[in-house]
C-alpha cells in the first residue's frame, strides 16, 4: 500500500496541535555525565545513580504508571511545530518487544542534546515512567544517557532491537515457489514471475514489506506478498466458482501472478536498513508502482512475454493502489485488478489493526485513535475477551 504521511505527523510543513507544557512541568535526565536535577529532586552524581540502577524490564511488561530501567533504541527522529510556532522534536523508541513515541519540547532542559547528540541508531538506558497523553502512551523520562559498556553486564544485547518476521525468511519464499509451481501452468507469465523472484533471491529475504506502515521488518516483503497471494487464490477460485458465465473469465493465474509482484517495486524503492528502511532517489521521486511496472517490462522482454496478458498485468500493478494521493491515475478495470487490489488492502489493514491492538498502553474498551488508521479501535472488555 502507499506510504503517505508518517505516524509521526511531523515533516512535510505540518504543524500538528501539540501545546507545550508549561516550564518545570516535565521531567528532566541526565546525559553521559552530566545531571539536571529532577523536579526539585537533590542533584546525585551518575556513580550514584547506577548504584541505585532497577531491574531491566521491557516496554511491553509495563503498564500505565510504571517506572523502570529500560534499554532502548532510537529508530526516528523527527522535528515539527506547534501552533504557536515552538519547534519540538518527536522521537521513537524501540526496545525488543514494543516502539513508543516521545515529545522534546523546546522548553526541555534536553532539547539542545536531543538535537545535537542524539542520533538515530543509539542505544540509550532510560529511566522512565509510562503514563498515558491525548496522543496515545508516552514515556516521562526522569534519567537517559547512552549505552555503556557495563550495561552489557545487565543484560543488553544489541541484536534484540531488530525486529524480523516470525516465519523464517527461507521458508517464506520456499512457500512462495510452491504456490507458483502448483497454482499457474507452464508459461511465459510463470516463467516471468519465477524468474524476477529468483533474480532477485537475495534481496527480497531482506526486504521490508513498507518503509513504517506495514511489515516494516526484515522478511516483511515476504510475509506480506505470500499472504496476499493466497488471499488472491482464495478470491479467484471462489469467484469463479461462483460466476462460471462470467464473460471476460477470471484468470486465476493472472491474478495469483498480480499478488505474487504488485510490490515488487519495493526492490528499488526501499534501501533496507536493520533499523527502519529509506527511500533510494527512485523510490522518492517514482515510487513502488511505476518501478514495478519497469521491472515487470524488463523481465518480460528476456522471456519473450508480450501481449494482452502482459498489459492486464502491468495495469494490475498500477492500480492496485486507485485512491486520490496515491500518485495513480487509473481505476481497476477488470475483475482481476480488482481481486488484487482488495487482497492487498485486507492484508496492509489487518497487520495495521493487529499491531494497534499489540501496543495497548491506553485502558478502556477502546485503544487510542492516534494511529495509522487515524481512529480507535474497539478491544472490548477484558471479562468479555476472557
Amino acid at each position: 500500500m502507499a506510504e503517505g504521511e508518517t505516524l509521526l505527523g511531523v515533516g512535510a510543513g505540518r504543524r500538528p496541535n501539540y501545546p507545550i507544557p508549561e516550564a518545570g512541568s516535565r521531567p528532566c535526565s541526565f546525559i553521559g555525565m552530566d545531571v539536571i536535577p529532577i523536579r526539585g529532586q537533590p542533584q546525585i552524581s551518575s556513580e550514584k545513580s547506577m548504584a541505585l540502577s532497577r531491574e531491566i524490564r521491557s516496554l511491553g511488561d509495563l503498564s500505565l504508571g510504571d517506572e523502570a530501567d529500560l534499554f532502548l533504541l532510537l529508530v526516528a527522529k523527527e522535528s515539527g511545530t506547534t501552533r504557536t510556532n515552538q519547534p519540538f522534536w518527536l522521537l521513537k523508541f524501540r526496545d525488543g518487544s514494543e516502539e513508543i513515541e516521545v515529545a522534546i519540547w523546546a522548553n526541555s532542559p534536553w532539547y539542545e542534546t536531543c538535537e545535537k547528540e542524539w542520533k538515530i541508531g543509539d542505544f540509550f538506558k532510560v529511566r522512565a515512567s509510562l503514563r498515558q497523553s491525548r496522543w496515545g502512551p508516552t514515556l516521562d523520562i526522569r534519567k537517559i544517557r547512552h549505552i555503556r559498556e557495563s550495561d552489557y553486564e545487565e543484560g543488553f544485547d544489541p541484536t534484540k532491537y531488530v525486529p524480523e518476521s516470525p516465519v523464517p525468511k527461507e521458508e517464506l519464499y520456499a512457500k512462495l515457489m510452491t504456490l507458483l509451481a502448483e497454482r499457474m501452468s507452464p508459461s511465459p507469465l510463470r516463467d516471468m514471475t519465477e524468474k524476477i523472484l529468483k533474480d532477485e533471491r537475495q534481496p527480497l529475504l531482506t526486504l521490508p514489506g513498507s518503509r513504517t506502515h506495514h511489515h516494516t521488518y526484515p522478511g516483511g516483503w515476504l510475509e506480506h506478498t505470500l499472504s496476499v497471494a493466497e488471499i488472491c487464490v482464495f478470491l479467484a477460485e471462489k469467484y469463479v466458482q461462483q460466476y462460471p458465465e462470467l464473460r471476460p473469465p477470471i484468470d486465476r493465474e493472472l491474478v495469483l501472478a498480480g499478488g505474487v509482484l504488485h510490490d515488487i517495486g519495493k526492490l528499488r524503492e526501499l534501501v533496507s536498513s536493520p533499523l527502519q528502511a529509506v527511500y533510494s532517489p527512485d523510490g522518492a521521486l517514482i515510487g513502488h508502482v511505476v518501478l514495478g511496472r519497469d521491472i515487470i517490462r524488463e523481465a518480460a522482454s528476456e522471456v519473450g512475454f508480450s501481449g494482452e496478458r502482459l498489459l492486464k498485468l502491468e495495469h494490475i500493478i498500477v492500480s492496485h493502489q486507485d485512491w486520490p494521493g496515491s500518485g495513480v491515475s487509473k481505476p481497476t478495470m477488470f475483475s482481476e485488478a480488482l481481486l488484487v487490489r482488495y487482497a492487498d488492502v485486507i492484508d496492509t489493514k489487518f497487520a495495521i489493526m493487529r499491531q494497534i491492538f499489540e501496543e495497548g498502553g491506553q485502558d478502556g474498551p477502546l485503544t487510542s485513535d492516534r494511529n495509522l488508521l487515524r481512529h480507535a479501535l474497539f478491544r472490548g472488555s477484558a471479562d468479555a475477551a476472557e
